[in-house]
């Protein structure tokens, strides 16, 4: 689920009972995209804050602010984050954070990139200590 309202997010988790320990296989996610209606996110877990998903982004990627801090963990793939006015390229392995609130954007993205996304914490973001 990366954002804006065109996107498609297929949701897998289950409210029957809480979640208190999970192992989260890359295959088996990767297997329900896309989707039935072609969602290229899969939501694989929530819990109070925590929204977790797959992504397999698609081109182009509509992105808009969000209202939690946001953190991506690039699977495999290679493109180009673009936040607070800067681009910084990145590759599989990567650990990327976005603050609630800030604009950004994935650019000259690969075909193959898959992406943790993790959207946490309260609305407007968590505040920093100083």
């Amino acid at each position: 689920m990366l954002s804006g309202t065109a996107r498609l997010v297929m949701n897998i988790t289950t409210t029957a009972s809480p979640v208190r320990s999970r192992v989260i296989h890359l295959t088996d996610a990767q297997a329900h995209i896309p989707g039935p209606a072609g969602e290229h996110a899969l939501r694989l877990l929530q819990r109070g804050t925590l929204d977790v998903a797959l992504s397999i982004p698609q081109r182009p990627i509509p992105q808009s602010p969000h209202e939690q801090d946001e953190l991506y963990i690039i699977i495999r793939g290679r493109g180009v984050l673009f936040h607070d006015g800067k681009r910084d390229p990145f590759e599989p392995g990567d650990f990327l954070f976005v603050a609630a609130g800030v604009e950004h954007q994935f650019e000259d993205i690969t075909d193959d990139l898959a992406l943790w996304r993790i959207f946490y914490g309260s609305r407007d973001g968590e505040v920093p200590d100083r």
